[in-house]
């Protein structure tokens, strides 16, 4: 079974359960410009930018999704620790990439300045990388 991607807009609460444990051990300067994993969770859900990825009813990973005219930006990406290294992050990204460019967008990878994970992830996918303006 696939992991599926989705936008969240109504988040049950094993949603938020899982959700909080994708970002439990995410690096703090994953949350900026946010105070922590439950603002980002909630500002995210309460702009209708979250999108997850889901297998077997359960969220793995989560990232940012927003969407300007001609350019969604995909940030604060993260997998849940124990389900990293098996391809969530890629196909976040991968289905993210088919959302834009199916509503004529392209999209660029946002992250802080400096974070070798976020440019080593740009690269392997083809993907641009913007730096979140402070």
């Amino acid at each position: 079974m696939p992991v599926i991607v989705q936008t969240l807009e109504d988040a049950s609460y094993q949603d938020q359960q899982d959700l909080q444990k994708i970002y439990r051990d995410a690096p703090q300067w994953l949350f900026a410009p946010f105070t922590g994993a439950a603002d980002l969770i909630e500002n995210a859900l309460a702009d209708g930018c979250l999108i997850a990825g889901r297998f077997n009813d359960r969220l793995l990973g989560a990232g940012r999704l927003t969407r300007h005219h001609g350019v969604w930006h995909l940030s604060h990406l993260c997998v849940r620790k124990i389900t990293r290294r098996r391809g969530v992050a890629e196909r976040l990204v991968n289905q993210a990439q088919k959302m834009a460019s199916q509503a004529g967008a392209e999209l660029r990878l946002l992250a802080p300045a400096g974070h070798l994970e976020a440019q080593a992830l740009a690269a392997k996918l083809h993907v641009p990388l913007e730096v979140i303006a402070k």
